[in-house]
């Protein structure tokens, strides 16, 4: 039995003051048809029509009549309708008049009641029709609605009229529905769907596709259906595809379609609805009228299936249909929600066991790949890890770290001083990470890389036309680095005029971009970095003593590597995950003989020098042993002409600690051929910062 839609609380207003409105009413007093106001008062011309003729007194009488009434020629043309009958077909008052009464019948209904129309003329018997038949009527919105329908005819003259009496019944055929679907059979349903929901709650993931497809089977066989699919539409896909099916045996595979194929059914889905049918006329969208009596089945019901959590665009559904007419009563809709709800449930739940067991199998491997590199003893030394990935184990880098923690709260500027390739970079990273501006991204500029006529505008922005080529605005990295951190780099290279405007933008924070006098504030700041010798550089007048005041607020100076060899294996591993990971190679250990030499070699080039060397060394390598041959020094390491008295016993104390193996003290030692105190020595290797090798 159809569904049929109860009719509507509102309903709309008698439309006014429209030609449409005047025209029809002059045409209703031109047959004498009584008029009425929107208040249901009879109009002051219709109250004299009525007291002239009895007729307009019965048109009264009908509007006033408790069900609805309609009056239609012997030709099926509507003259009268009263409010009822207004109110059960959804239309405005009068806007039935002049319509033909078979718009408000079904197309069903009409074949299925041709024969009696000819009959109805034919035999005066037949001429009226007890108030008990019921026909299906349409509404003006195209829904369905049950009535209860009485005809007799009015004779006048030559013409012949028929009345029709109407009675909305769709409540009472709801409530004959509801009372059928607590038959016998319906009953048995449910316990079906009880079993169902009972299997679904201890199916284990492994027999989940079986008990779908049996649950398919079992629902298909309690309805009578002639198929059972579970459909899904994968998200940002425009195909459906049916994933669990059952269908009787010798009936073919379902085969997937285009959702554009079925609009309406999607929105209802979409719009987690459930949808059902009794015959594809039934479907508001012609499209999908179309595509079920293409495809079929002729009637069927569509659930959705709601997964937490669902992929967005994603459909799931289940689809019950048969070739005839098959009613689908509230209680199986309910039902079929329950029995979607529990598959939903257990998809989530074994997706999830899925998902845990993955997760679980990528544990074991790691603890077994833990294992395996702990017996082969992948690395010998421990990896301290800060925020830029400083890897150290020396005291001289852990002195350094404990610096930049105290210093990277606050906003003074720091002074970043060693040589080229030690790291500067790296530390200022750190210090950045760890203070207050780390949301906003360091702004890098090589003071040393940028050509001295276009170094002020890149620091300070210029605007259009301030230079020959300057066709656009441009900010510079000091507006580009506002609230956050400037980093400096090679600050020893910059322009005696440069540096004038950069000591007023550490002193008042304000900058003039170029071809401009409009002063600009910024919060900035700053990590300057340089491998020169600033104070000898102010002695130079090369660099302004008060710049210089104002840069070296929080002076960090950081170690060759040479100084801090206990710090080459683990920068060795990690150019070696590195670069291993990126080549798509795989080592597990590397020569110990080979660490030794790589711990023994200079490295004038610091830590840069040494990452090359191991990137190089990634790329020759076959094996999963790795060697890295350091590189052979040149013949002339340092120019010694060039360096000054304090280099030059700097560099002969490390020599004469290479010689020893870092021996100080007793017969042979440094101390002794150096023909120095022990005490003495040890107090200029501190000076000097040497540190001796660990034997």
């Amino acid at each position: 039995m159809k569904r049929l839609c109860r009719q509507p609380t509102g309903w709309p207003a008698r439309p006014r003051d429209s030609r449409e409105h005047s025209d029809r009413m002059k045409r209703l007093r031109e047959r004498r048809v009584p008029t009425f106001e929107s208040d249901g008062s009879l109009d002051p011309g219709s109250v004299a029509l009525i007291g002239r003729d009895p007729q307009s007194i019965f048109r009264a009488a009908l509007d006033e009549a408790p069900h609805g009434s309609i009056v239609s020629t012997e030709a099926g043309e509507i003259l009268f309708t009263n409010h009822l009958a207004d109110r059960i077909f959804w239309y405005l008052p009068f806007e039935l008049i002049g319509q033909p009464i078979s718009c408000l019948i079904s197309e069903s209904q009409r074949s299925l009641h041709a024969g009696f129309w000819v009959n109805f003329w034919k035999d005066s018997r037949s001429r009226r029709m007890s108030p008990k038949r019921t026909v299906t009527g349409v509404r003006k919105d195209g829904v369905l609605v049950a009535l209860e329908v009485g005809l007799n005819v009015i004779v006048e003259g030559a013409s012949r009229y028929v009345v029709a009496a109407i009675v909305d019944i769709t409540d009472r055929v709801n409530l004959e529905a509801l009372l059928a679907a607590a038959s016998h059979e319906q009953l048995g349903f449910q316990r079906l769907v009880a079993d169902i929901a009972a299997r679904f709650g201890r199916v284990e993931p492994d027999g989940l596709d079986e008990a779908i497809v049996d649950s398919l089977r079992q629902i298909g066989e309690a309805l009578s259906l002639d198929r059972s699919i579970l459909w899904k539409k994968p998200a940002g896909e425009a195909i459906t595809v049916p994933t669990h099916y059952w269908v009787p045996q010798g009936a073919g595979a379902p085969e997937p379609f285009p959702v554009a194929s079925v609009p309406f059914v999607i929105s209802k889905l979409e719009a987690g609805e459930a949808c059902w049918f009794t015959s594809p006329e039934d479907l508001p969208d012609p499209i999908d009228r179309e595509t079920f009596l293409r495809r079929g089945p002729q009637s069927a019901a569509v659930v959705p299936l709601t997964l937490n959590p669902q992929e967005p665009g994603e459909l799931i559904a289940l689809t019950l249909g048969a070739t005839n007419g098959h009613e689908w009563t509230p209680m199986v809709i309910e039902r079929l929600r329950l029995v979607a709800g529990v598959i939903a449930q257990a998809l989530v739940r074994t997706a999830n066991d899925v998902a845990l067991n993955k997760a679980l199998e990528e544990i074991r491997q790691l603890r077994d790949q833990l294992a395996t590199e702990n017996v082969e003893l992948r690395r010998e030394v421990k990896v301290l890890r800060k925020p830029s990935e400083i890897i150290s184990e020396s005291p001289a880098i852990k002195r350094i770290l404990r610096q930049v923690e105290q210093v990277a709260p606050t906003p003074a500027t720091v002074l970043l001083l060693g040589d080229t390739g030690t790291g500067k970079e790296v530390i200022a990273r750190a210090i950045h990470d760890l203070s207050p501006r780390h949301h906003r991204q360091m702004v890098r500029v090589s003071c040393a890389a940028i050509p001295a006529a276009l170094i002020e505008s890149e620091l300070f922005g210029r605007e259009r036309g301030a230079y020959t080529g300057a066709l656009s605005r441009q900010i510079g990295r000091f507006e580009a680095a506002n609230q956050s951190t400037l980093f400096l780099d090679e600050i020893g290279e910059l322009s005696m005029e440069v540096q004038v405007k950069l000591l007023r933008v550490l002193q008042e924070r304000v900058i003039e971009r170029l071809g401009s006098t409009q002063s600009i504030k910024v919060d900035v700041r700053i990590i300057a970095a340089t491998n020169r010798n600033l104070e000898e550089a102010v002695n130079d007048k090369s660099f302004r003593e008060d710049l210089y005041y104002r840069l070296n607020v929080f002076p960090i100076v950081v170690p060759p590597l040479r100084d801090r060899v206990e710090d080459i294996p683990g920068l060795v591993w990690a150019f070696v995950d590195e670069f291993a990971r990126s080549f798509g190679k795989t080592i597990d250990s590397i020569s110990k003989d080979s660490l030794r030499e790589l711990e023994r070699y200079t490295w004038p080039g610091n830590v840069r020098e040494l990452r090359n060397v191991v990137e190089r060394a990634v790329i020759l390598t076959n094996s999963r042993q790795l060697v890295v041959p350091p590189p052979r020094p040149a013949v002339k390491t340092i120019p010694k002409l060039a360096m000054t008295l304090e280099a030059l016993e700097g560099e002969h104390i490390r020599q004469v600690l290479e010689s020893t193996g870092g021996r100080v003290r007793g017969a042979g030692g440094a101390a002794e051929r150096l023909g120095l105190k022990p005490t003495t020595l040890e107090s200029r290797m501190a000076r000097l910062g040497i540190q001796r090798k660990k034997s």
